[in-house]
């Protein structure tokens, strides 16, 4: 009898993983429902979506991120007073299978008062330019450019939350936060960072042309982390800031100004110019840096949400067994169903 040929053995034991691990990558999530928060006796009616007693939360799903979009909408509707009172607007890509991630939410959350809207990839391929972590580049981080034109009109002002971090409060406080003096117009209200190096976020490129370094000339501009922010849609209509944007993202394309994805073009725009947010409300950075995603511990002082911005995502650190600390403090919130729970 012929010995068997151990180097195609070995060839087509490495055929049957590959092809194993590249299902099991493809195969939909599942997850389980999620408990309905009963918070206050005391909540105001909103008899309908445009309600001035609603809270609008803006966030967008794809693939990669959905557990951890879960795992964000859980802890929102945990934390918050009037959980029956949040409308969630989410923004799925062309490319995504907007049925299925209906099913998925209404699903686990078969009371969430939700919409899904698509968000055409084409509005904005032509404007990204390569930043330094490939993920950074996908079209639907751009999305938030575009709430404006995406919700109902009578949406006066969403809270935009990043898939990759959850609440430990009452969202309602972050989205009561005050605007200002009417005659100033601020459009954006977020946790500013004026200890960071405002500079490193453009090029050389960008310092040395005076007609474009003036930008900052007037204001004191400091870093802010997009990820968690309070908009006011109607000054953003009437000052037409999309457009704005798109215009510095078209001169990046151009001169090369920045190096980092989403971020530069709103700090260009409004940095400076927005409405304050104590810093508890984005405790961010707990996914490490941009290219090992290292462990990193939270920021002095109370802590209402958590953000893991950043290379690293906790759900796939405690998938691989190498969990930082903070992710035990995400873990709670993850609603995917193990292989246990559905082998039973």
């Amino acid at each position: 009898m012929p010995s068997p040929n151990l180097s195609l053995i070995s060839t087509l034991l490495l055929l049957i993983t590959t092809v194993a691990t590249t299902a099991a990558a493809a195969a939909p999530l599942n997850f389980k429902e999620a408990p309905k928060f009963y918070n206050s006796p005391n909540c105001p009616s909103a008899h309908d979506h445009c309600s001035t007693n609603i809270v609008h939360v803006a966030m967008t799903l794809d693939a990669a991120y959905l557990r951890g979009s879960m795992a964000a909408i859980l802890s929102v509707l945990q934390h918050s007073s009037c959980p029956e009172n949040i409308h969630f607007h989410f923004v799925a890509s062309t490319s995504a299978h907007s049925d299925n991630i209906h099913l998925t939410i209404s699903t686990s959350f078969p009371y969430l008062t939700f919409h899904v809207y698509t968000f055409d990839d084409s509005a904005v391929l032509g404007l990204i330019s390569t930043s330094i972590r490939s993920a950074l580049d996908c079209p639907l981080n751009y999305a938030r450019n575009y709430l404006a034109d995406l919700l109902p009109t009578c949406v006066r002002k969403v809270v935009y939350l990043d898939s990759d971090l959850v609440l430990v409060d009452d969202i309602a406080k972050l989205a009561a936060t005050p605007f200002g003096d009417n005659n100033v117009k601020t459009v954006l209200a977020a946790p500013e960072y004026c200890n960071a190096n405002f500079t490193s976020y453009f090029t050389p490129t960008f310092w040395a042309n005076p007609s474009l370094s003036v930008t900052f000339s007037d204001r004191n501009a400091c870093y802010f982390n997009t990820g968690v922010m309070v908009i006011d849609l109607v000054r953003w209509r009437e000052g037409d800031y999309t457009t704005k944007i798109v215009e510095w993202m078209e001169l990046q394309k151009r001169l090369r100004i920045y190096e980092l994805g989403s971020l530069p073009p709103f700090l260009l725009v409004f940095a400076g110019k927005i409405a304050p947010v104590d810093h508890r409300w984005n405790q961010h950075g707990l996914g490490g840096d941009n290219f090992e995603g290292l462990c990193r511990d939270l920021h002095p002082g109370p802590v209402s949400l958590l953000h893991w911005s950043g290379k690293g995502k906790p759900w796939v650190r405690l998938d691989e067994n190498r969990a930082c600390p903070l992710d035990a403090l995400w873990a709670p919130y993850d609603l995917l169903q193990s292989s246990n729970v559905l082998e039973s």
